[in-house]
């Protein structure tokens, strides 16, 4: 009984070994979010800001009135969301293939 009691808390200490080696995007996120456009921002104060970006995607949306065309701007950390010349949302790229987070943008 006792070994049985030992041998399942080692599992789980392992288990919980394991779970700290991977990296999750929204920790890394937690730190870096002021290095980020924030809501609101103009188009024009990005790129002042953050410089030009290294990919401008195909704009998404539009097909009726009330689906706004949506810009896509890709920096290297981030991409930048864009409805009306503003700033919707920003969401942090993945550093490297092994981080846990979203998948890349749709070209």
């Amino acid at each position: 009984m006792i070994r049985t009691v030992v041998a399942a808390t080692a599992l789980a200490l392992l288990s919980i070994g394991s779970l700290h080696a991977e990296t999750l995007l929204v920790d890394r996120v937690k730190h870096e979010s002021r290095a980020m456009p924030s809501r609101g921002m103009r188009a024009a104060d990005v790129e002042k800001r953050f410089g030009a970006p290294r990919d401008r995607l195909q704009p998404r949306g539009g097909q009726k009135r009330q689906w706004p065309t949506i810009q896509r701007w890709v920096y290297p950390a981030f991409t930048v969301y864009f409805e009306h010349g503003r700033v919707v949302d920003a969401v942090a790229n993945k550093a490297t293939p092994t981080e846990i987070g979203p998948k890349p943008p749709i070209r």
